[in-house]
């Protein structure tokens, strides 16, 4: 029986003594590990058992990691850091316009993928907790963030939002017409847990610019101020 305090991981990845080294690693800070060698049933494990994060190697026998990550985000908004090969940009771009909420390139420190899997749960779990806020729809430009579901809404048709994607989109709709630079919203969104040449955010933004976009009656509501960072628009 998993104690309340273990946040259940599913790992995908074929490399078995790299499953077998995270396995023992991250057991020590309060994680427990289902392994996959591939894509084989793991979004019905995740329907059924509804872990905390997944680790999702995106070069997989069979089905590659990012069409199992198109399968989970249709599914769900589940934390996902996706494990890459070094030097392989397009497929860590790639990744993160699909949806996933980090990235890592192998070969990579354990230690680094543990402080990864704690940031990410982090900036899940912060809008479910204790604390949540009083008011839990915030409507901007004529869209509604739902910050329980975690979905943003227009004319009737709703879209789930990744944890990142939801905590710059509540940043930008908290302060409507004002202008956030990239730092602010990648220590909104990320914590302290970003380098100081993480240009991620914008293939995040650039992912919430096409979801706001494909809803009906919305508009290019987030603008870019250059050299100064971003904001949403709302007209009066």
């Amino acid at each position: 029986m998993v104690e309340k305090r273990d946040k259940l991981i599913f790992l995908v990845d074929d490399d078995a003594k790299l499953r077998k080294l995270l396995v023992k690693f991250l057991k020590e800070y309060g994680f427990v590990l289902r392994e996959f060698p591939d894509g084989s049933g793991v979004t019905e494990a995740i329907a059924q058992e509804q872990p905390d994060a997944v680790i999702l190697d995106i070069m997989l026998p069979g089905e590659s990691g990012l069409d199992i990550l198109r399968r989970i985000r249709r599914e769900s908004a589940l934390p996902v850091i996706m494990l890459t090969a070094k030097g392989e940009d397009d497929d860590r771009i790639l990744g993160l316009e699909l949806g996933a909420d980090d990235y890592l390139p192998k070969p990579f420190n354990p230690r680094e993928l543990q402080a990864r899997l704690h940031a990410i749960l982090r900036r899940s779990a912060s809008f479910q907790e204790a604390e949540a806020p009083a008011v839990d729809n915030v409507e901007v430009a004529g869209l509604l963030l739902n910050r329980s579901r975690r979905t943003i809404s227009s004319a009737g048709v709703e879209l789930a939002l990744s944890a990142t994607e939801f905590k710059l989109l509540e940043a930008l709709m908290s302060r409507p017409n004002m202008i956030l630079s990239r730092d602010e919203l990648l220590n909104y969104a990320r914590g302290k847990d970003f380098g100081p040449y993480d240009r991620s955010i914008d293939v995040h933004i650039g992912k919430l610019r096409a979801k706001i976009e494909s809803l009906p009656g919305a508009r290019k509501c987030i603008k870019t101020v250059w050299g100064s960072g971003y904001l949403l628009e709302d007209r009066q």
